[in-house]
């Protein structure tokens, strides 16, 4: 008998897998915070034989080097891979035994990456699943422009030759375990349900029904802005992470808040939208706890930037500070828990703005009115607000003077982003409305939306 268990990453939209029999496990793609994962492993009562990574990873820390130190595991690396520390390296046609009657078995499947690898998992000598990183994801395939853009092309074709080699020689009934695509940016396209087999994606997978001309046309098409803290994930990930640091940072007071602020530095409140808008502190910035944190608060600070963070709770910070780490952001350089009247000092009143929906936009005169979508170039494309001005979330804090004068009703898709630019905006002085609403009310609240 054999067991595969998943370990969500929903922040970065992820998975990270733990598969094995009675004795002993193997960990595939293992997140910084490794802790996790030997909670997983402890639970199922086996010993972690082997960590193998499918690629180095442009989109979060690996944990796999210091989960391999700390378990004693040998560490499976794409043997083609790049990387500054030692390492068990994987070629085509590897398998390594994970217990009894199980065994792991290396398949080349570049196009995510250049030195890509898959593992298939199998039990008996049958393909029971198949560890796919960043190749075949669920109904579509791992992004094949994070490398080196004149590679783009060349490993987009890489990929569809890579799909059509998992589905030629793996059952159709092999369950297909993904590394990305669960809101990850690593994948080419939003992934529709949480599981897959061979035989599902031969039937709808566009990697495996178009011809690699057509498939390669729509895949380059579709392609979605890269977050700019990937510039900084490989490289990480090939000189080797050092370990994760979990431990409590610095508790700031008002005071300590205040100079960070005065000194340029970026204090990030955790709270909720609603909670951020009625009042926070003047100059913070709101990026929620729940949500796609680490992906837009590491996308939007200058990369180093020392960040406080503000919460409402120790769990709510440590929470936070695990998923920083994730990516990079390894130690806040101060925290705070409570409210804003635990923030500010004697005297300081909170800050706030204004929340609204579409239907207020619409009812309110437009004299003077900025509408701001901070939606991605793709969201904006399938139909905005008639008159808007577009800059994306993650571009707005260095084109600050290209917002119109006038006061500024910010909306993205859902309320979260609009939360963020908003508060980048009002710490910016600017007279700011959050739009706390979906984006196809808009038209409902007789808004004139163009496409295009």
């Amino acid at each position: 008998m054999f067991f595969i268990d998943v370990i969500e990453v929903p922040g970065l939209g992820n998975r990270g897998y733990l598969a094995g029999g009675e004795r002993t496990g193997v960990v595939v793609d293992p997140p910084r915070d490794i802790d996790r994962v030997i909670t997983v492993a402890a639970r199922r009562g086996v010993r972690i034989s082997h960590v193998v990574e499918t690629h180095v990873h442009n989109d979060y820390v690996s944990g796999g080097l210091e989960l391999a130190r700390v378990t004693g595991a040998a560490y499976l690396v794409p043997a083609a891979a790049h990387v500054s520390f030692e390492r068990t390296p994987v070629h085509d046609g590897d398998s390594v035994a994970v217990d009894a009657g199980l065994a792991l078995r290396a398949l080349a499947t570049p196009g995510h990456t250049p030195h890509h690898i898959s593992y298939v998992l199998e039990d008996d000598g049958t393909a029971v699943a198949v560890f796919t990183g960043g190749s075949l994801l669920i109904g579509t395939v791992g992004r094949p422009d994070l490398v080196e853009p004149r590679l783009t092309e060349r490993l987009a074709r890489a990929q569809h030759a890579s799909a059509r080699r998992l589905a030629a020689e793996l059952p159709d009934d092999t369950a297909v375990l993904p590394t990305h695509g669960f809101g990850s940016f690593c994948s080419s396209a939003q992934m529709a349900g949480g599981d897959t087999t061979i035989g599902k994606e031969k039937a709808s997978n566009d990697a495996l029904t178009r011809d690699v001309d057509a498939f390669v046309a729509g895949l380059l098409a579709g392609l979605d802005d890269i977050p700019a803290y990937y510039t900084h994930m490989g490289p990480a990930n090939a000189a080797g992470p050092a370990p994760v640091d979990l431990t409590p940072p610095a508790q700031a007071d008002p005071e300590a808040i205040a100079g960070r602020l005065e000194a340029g530095e970026w204090v990030v409140d955790l709270r909720h939208r609603v909670a951020f808008a009625e009042g926070h502190v003047a100059g913070s910035f709101n990026f929620e706890a729940q949500g796609q944190l680490a992906t837009y608060l590491a996308w939007l600070i200058p990369w180093g930037k020392p960040v406080t963070l503000l919460a409402e709770s120790a769990e709510q910070l440590a929470a936070a500070q695990r998923e920083l780490a994730r990516v990079g952001i390894d130690r806040p350089a101060a925290a705070a828990t409570g409210a804003p009247a635990d923030w500010l000092r004697p005297g300081e009143r909170p800050a706030s703005f204004r929340r609204a929906t579409f239907a207020d936009l619409a009812a309110h005169p437009r004299d003077g009115v900025v509408a701001l979508d901070v939606r991605r170039d793709s969201e904006r494309a399938g139909g905005h607000v008639e008159g808007s001005v577009h800059l994306p979330v993650h571009t707005l804090q260095r084109r600050l003077d290209e917002v119109p004068a006038g006061q500024v009703w910010v909306h993205c898709a859902g309320g979260m982003r609009a939360a963020v630019a908003a508060s980048l905006l009002d710490a910016a002085g600017r007279d700011v409305v959050a739009v706390d609403d979906g984006f196809d009310a808009a038209e409902q609240a007789g808004l004139v939306v163009r496409n295009g």
